[in-house]
């Protein structure tokens, strides 16, 4: 029987980061004072980006996760790119949280995602075509 066990363990620790970033949120719109959007406040507008990148690029690469777990991908594979996946939106959100400009963290964590997503899609497609 084919389980997604281990997608189910990424998922996991990406929903976890993923209520904290909705928490900076919340925390943030009761010290603004906004209800909604971010009136005009960056650091507001800068929690929600990050908040919004996030729900952007992780669902994708959990369905192509759970697709290549699914379909009785490489375990090891599963943990790098799971892994990757993880520390890449940590990276991420910890760049754009520091700076709404360049940063080494915001690019390793989008070029980790990237990869991810697109190495994924390229195993999915490979064990398609090999039946």
């Amino acid at each position: 029987m084919m389980t997604l066990s281990l997608t189910g363990l990424y998922a996991s620790l990406l929903g976890i980061l993923y209520i904290g970033l909705t928490i900076n949120i919340i925390r943030l719109r009761r010290k603004f004072q906004v209800g909604i959007g971010d009136g005009d406040n960056r650091v507001l507008a800068k929690a929600i980006r990050v908040h919004g990148n996030f729900a952007e690029y992780t669902p994708i690469a959990l369905i192509l996760l759970a697709s290549y777990e699914l379909n009785g991908g490489s375990v090891m594979m599963l943990h790098a790119l799971g892994a990757t996946l993880v520390v890449g939106r940590v990276l991420h959100a910890i760049g754009l949280t520091k700076t709404i400009g360049i940063s080494i963290q915001r690019q390793v964590g989008m070029l980790s995602t990237f990869l991810v997503i697109v190495v994924l899609a390229i195993e999915n497609i490979r064990l398609f075509i090999l039946g």
